[in-house]
Parts: structure tokens; C-alpha cells; sequence
């Protein structure tokens, strides 16, 4: 299941013209992966807790189309797809309107919380990605 997130776009988030600094993309992005993984009604404090694991980021591919300015409204996507036993690609974008400002593809490595080593995903993820 893909989730969609509003951004509004500050001036905190924008260079001295008003064009997003890049690395707040990446922010976004975040942003959106978290909230799905709330859509599924877990957060990352409840999974290292309960379930003894952590998701780490392991690699990001963006690719910047258009900029985003100062007062835009956004929406960022996120959608899973199956990469392994223990980990997950994201297939990301950054929408204005119907126009692509950017996308991404990030890999999300699951970890054990206490060895922070690689282990298998839960259940709702693979089941999640296919």
C-alpha cells in the first residue's frame, strides 16, 4: 500500500531565492516512510521496544526534477517493494499537483536493535511488498 503526505513548504526549508535546499527532500522523504509505517499502526520507538528491531537507511537515489519554492503545497509518496529478506527498497516521490519535482528509490536495511546486524523483516512488511 503506497501512502501520500502533505508538505507545505517554509522558508526554513528554501535557499535566499526561495528554492528548496536539496537535502530537505530527503527529510520529506522520511517523513513519508515513517507514516506509512504508521498507516500500519507501528513507529519505530514501538518496534525497537516490542520487536527488537530497527530500519537504517543503506542507500538513496534521487533524482531532482523541478524546484520546489517557497509556499508550495506538496505530497510526497511512498510505496514498498520486496528487496531481500531483510530489507526494503521505497519507490518515492515529490509532487506538486500532478508535476514531479522529484523521486527517489531508498533502500531500508531491518536490524536488530541490540546488534544492529541485519535480520529478517516482520511479517507486515514482507506480506506488505509481496
Amino acid at each position: 500500500m503506497s501512502v501520500a503526505w502533505p508538505v507545505r513548504v517554509y522558508v526554513e526549508d528554501t535557499d535566499f531565492g526561495g528554492v528548496v535546499y536539496y537535502a530537505n527532500y530527503l527529510r520529506w522523504l522520511e517523513r513519508a516512510r515513517t507514516e506509512w509505517l504508521r498507516s500500519k499502526g507501528l513507529s519505530q520507538a514501538a518496534l525497537a521496544r516490542d520487536r527488537g528491531i530497527l530500519f537504517s537507511v543503506v542507500s538513496v537515489q534521487v533524482n531532482y526534477r523541478r524546484p520546489a519554492r517557497l509556499d508550495d503545497e506538496l505530497i510526497v509518496t511512498c510505496a514498498p517493494r520486496a528487496d531481500g529478506r531483510a530489507s526494503v527498497r521505497f519507490v518515492q516521490q515529490v509532487l506538486r499537483g500532478t508535476e514531479l519535482l522529484a523521486d527517489a528509490d531508498v533502500r531500508v536495511a531491518c536490524l536488530g536493535a541490540g546488534t544492529l546486524r541485519p535480520t529478517r523483516l516482520p511479517e507486515f512488511v514482507i506480506a506488505e511488498v509481496g
